[in-house]
This record gives structure tokens, C-alpha cells and sequence, in this order.
């Protein structure tokens, strides 16, 4: 890991744990400069503002449920849509659950959507995790596991709108979403087919 990328890694391992502590309403970059003794150059070298530091924080979360998949799929003892399928109702569950920093900041962030700035980041987030499920339905078709004429983008969509009423239901609830990881991935194999 290069120093730029080990201070960047800095940023959001220090804004995860501050939003942990504070919430993301009260956590600011100037909390980030003194938590990870960074200089506010180094901030704003990588993040022009905490909102976009937030996407960027919930874009990486999609980066490692991609990097989870791939290896699912790649895994030599993998045969079928099983190991895949686990590895994405793994991150959903997890990610919805009402105290995981991904759905505080998902709610922040939701809860100021009237503003054009904020707007911009969870347009961003959305195409981004749209594009990565889109790509785990072509791979599913690509194995012959998902019918090849299915829409993909539609699938996919499909899978994020359930995510986000997870999502919704969790933070309205202020629990974890009553479903198990198998009756999840029943669901999506019903879907997916």
C-alpha cells in the first residue's frame, strides 16, 4: 500500500469510527484532522467535503462485497450460484443492519437529499452499486446459472430496491431485518431465475 493510499485508508478507517461514535451529523473533518493527525491539506487532497468522503466511504463497502463475490466465484470449491449468493446475502444483511456505519451514513445522507450536493453523492453511489450488481447478474448469465435473456439492469435494480427497503425497515425498526441469510438467498435465487 503506497503512503497516499495508506493516508486515504486513514481517512475513512478514522470517519468510520467516528461516525460510530458521533453519528454522521456530528462528525466533521475537523474530528478526522485531530483524530488521525492528518493535516486538513491531506484531507481535502483526497475529499473536497465530508459528503463526498461519505460516498466514497459507502462506494469502497460495494468495492469489498464485489471483491467477496469474485473470490466466491472464483473459489475452486464453488459449483453453482451458492458461495456467490452467500457472499452478497452476507454484505446485505450486514450492511442493513440499523448500527452498521454503511446504513448510518446511507440514512444521513438520504435524510438531505433535497440538497443538490448531497443529491449528486447518492445519485454516484446509486449508479456505482447498480453498475456492480448489474456486472454479478452478467456473471450469473455468463455461467448459465441466470437466464441469458433476462434484463440485467432490471435484476439488478430489482436487488437494490429490496436493499434499500432493508435498509428503510431497519432504521425505522432500529433492529436488524428479520430475514435469515438462507431465506435471502432463496429469494434471490427465485429472482435471479
Amino acid at each position: 500500500m503506497s503512503a497516499a493510499s495508506a493516508s486515504f485508508q486513514k481517512i475513512m478507517d478514522t470517519a468510520e469510527a467516528l461516525i460510530q461514535e458521533k453519528d454522521c451529523r456530528q462528525m466533521t473533518l475537523q474530528d478526522i484532522i485531530q483524530r488521525s493527525g492528518l493535516s486538513k491539506g491531506a484531507i481535502y487532497h483526497y475529499v473536497s467535503g465530508k459528503d463526498e468522503l461519505l460516498g466514497l466511504i459507502l462506494k469502497s463497502r460495494v468495492e469489498r462485497a464485489n471483491k467477496r463475490f469474485d473470490e466466491a466465484v472464483r473459489d475452486p470449491g464453488s459449483s453453482g450460484m451458492e458461495k456467490p449468493l452467500r457472499s452478497i446475502a452476507e454484505g446485505m444483511l450486514q450492511a442493513t443492519r440499523y448500527d452498521n456505519v454503511t446504513n448510518k451514513i446511507f440514512t444521513y445522507l438520504l435524510s438531505q437529499a433535497d440538497q443538490p450536493k448531497i443529491a449528486a453523492v447518492l445519485d454516484e453511489v446509486h449508479e456505482f452499486t447498480l453498475r456492480t450488481c448489474a456486472s454479478w447478474v452478467e456473471t450469473g448469465q455468463r455461467s448459465g446459472y441466470i437466464p441469458a435473456e433476462a434484463d440485467g439492469r432490471k435484476l439488478a435494480e430489482s436487488l437494490l430496491t429490496f436493499m434499500y427497503g432493508m435498509r428503510v425497515q431497519s432504521t425505522i425498526k432500529r433492529e436488524a431485518f428479520r430475514v435469515t441469510e438462507d431465506e435471502l438467498i432463496r429469494f434471490m435465487s427465485r429472482t435471479l431465475s
